[in-house]
């Protein structure tokens, strides 16, 4: 009890504080009890605490809320490719359920929360939109191929001179017959068989009035001894676009189409072409 006493007594005794300005001025003295002091320390140390723990608090919450908006950037972007995902897989399907490679390359233009591994989902959508970029690529690399490659009849009618070497109906003589020759009323619609743009329109020697389409990947093809051209040089054409109507001008016993097929600078069999079917898809055109 008397030590209480006596450490009370202590704290309650009174301190001179003596503060010594520079120049003439005379020190300025204060009393204060040592428990007054005690109190001034414990406040300025808790207040130091306190602007410590403050400081920390905010660099955690500015490290965290970077962190936040860094997370939802690639949570955006995941949803962004998933749905880009589902509308290709949505297109592909569609695709991949037709019945045949051609009904593919003659349909329509393709146009084409919870706790997770964000790096690791990230690099898994990047590879699976690679995969169907690439996917829808080559479909559509396939349909400018197939697009190109000559399919089907310029007109309809009957075969009078196959492709080979054959009696020239008009010189009377063994040539090769580059073409195939289709007899058709004079007038009747001559069809371009693929897409391509046109080189040449007009006189062409013993072909008379010729009509001729680059394709591209290679091919070309020729329509001969038309009575009128339908089209100019540098005209885009379609598959199934009129291009001529059918004659007998140049050197001809008849009317009809003389069609050839060029592949790679070489003419080639345009029998191989008539009639439509899965294949990988031509300069001056010769005699009748």
């Amino acid at each position: 009890m008397n030590q209480a006493k006596v450490l009370f007594k202590r704290i309650r005794t009174p301190v001179t504080i003596m503060m010594v300005p520079h120049g003439q001025s005379k020190p300025i003295r204060a009393q204060v009890s040592v428990l007054v002091l005690l109190i001034c320390f414990f406040l300025c140390l808790t207040g130091a605490v306190y602007l410590v723990n403050v400081s920390v608090s905010a660099v955690e919450y500015r490290r965290m809320a970077a962190q936040l908006a860094s997370y939802s950037a690639t949570y955006q972007e995941a949803k962004e490719n998933i749905s880009y995902l589902l509308h290709a897989r949505n297109e592909l399907s569609n695709l991949l359920g037709l019945k045949s490679k051609i009904a593919i390359l003659e349909s329509g233009e393709i146009e084409y929360s919870g706790s997770f591994d964000m790096k690791a989902l990230k690099e898994q959508l990047d590879k699976t939109v690679q995969s169907v970029a690439e996917i829808r690529e080559y479909i559509l690399n396939q349909k400018d191929i197939y697009r190109a490659t000559p399919v089907g009849w310029p007109v309809e009618g009957r075969i009078t001179s196959k492709y080979g070497t054959r009696e020239h109906p008009v010189y009377e003589e063994r040539r090769l017959h580059s073409g195939l020759d289709i007899s058709v009323p004079p007038g009747t619609e001559v069809k371009a068989t693929a897409d391509g743009i046109v080189v040449h329109s007009g006189i062409n020697g013993t072909g008379g009035n010729v009509v001729i389409v680059e394709h591209g990947y290679g091919f070309r093809t020729a329509y001969a001894h038309n009575s009128k051209s339908l089209v100019n040089v540098s005209q885009k054409v379609k598959r199934g676009d009129t291009i001529a109507l059918s004659g007998s001008s140049g050197i001809s016993t008849g009317p009809h189409v003389h069609y050839e097929v060029w592949k790679n600078g070489r003419h080639v069999n345009p029998a191989d072409y008539l009639e439509k079917k899965d294949t990988h898809v031509g300069q001056e055109i010769s005699g009748s």
